[in-house]
């Protein structure tokens, strides 16, 4: 249900962009969306070692604070790579596919370490949209909610893609 419910309220802001422009609705669904996307990281975090889970906590928050002092900082405009950030996307959705019949531990490796770059380079393209400046594409200012669900989505899979690691390395 939760997942449902997630995923409904993540495409209603998306594709109505006066619902995530209208004030107090978006700040309510922007809530439970963030309620019930925290309940499902809640109980896939649950099935998972306690000891692996702080690790990607920790892991996940350096990243995020080393990712974003780099992109406020560089001159480099990641903001133009966007269609091959995409293009490592549709890669790691057809290795997912194929990951669900392959139990070798090391492939999961991999995999988990493809999606944690893919997530730290998202990561890199949407902090540098949002801060905007001379960057080719940015977000406008009165999109602030599209800019802090692409940030916390970036965020939550690359924390699952880390947990993911420590978990199979195990």
């Amino acid at each position: 249900m939760s997942l449902a419910v997630s995923f409904g309220i993540l495409l209603a802001l998306m594709c109505v962009g006066d619902l995530r422009k209208t004030f107090p609705h978006n700040f309510i669904l922007l809530g439970i969306f963030t309620l019930f996307e925290s309940l499902l990281l809640g109980v896939f975090s649950a099935h998972m070692d306690t000891k692996s889970v702080v690790m990607a906590i920790g892991i996940t928050a350096v990243v995020c604070v080393s990712l974003t002092i780099f992109a406020f900082q560089t001159k480099i405009d990641f903001t133009v790579y966007t269609g091959a950030a995409f293009v490592g996307l549709m890669i790691l959705i057809l290795m997912g596919f194929v990951m669900m019949f392959v139990k070798a531990p090391i492939a999961h490796i991999v995999y988990g370490g493809f999606g944690a770059i893919l997530f730290s380079f998202f990561l890199l393209i949407d902090t540098q949209m949002i801060v905007g400046g001379t960057r080719q594409v940015t977000i406008s200012p009165e999109e602030y909610i599209l800019a802090v669900i692409t940030l916390y989505m970036d965020i939550i899979q690359l924390f699952l893609y880390i947990l993911q690691i420590l978990n199979a390395s195990k």
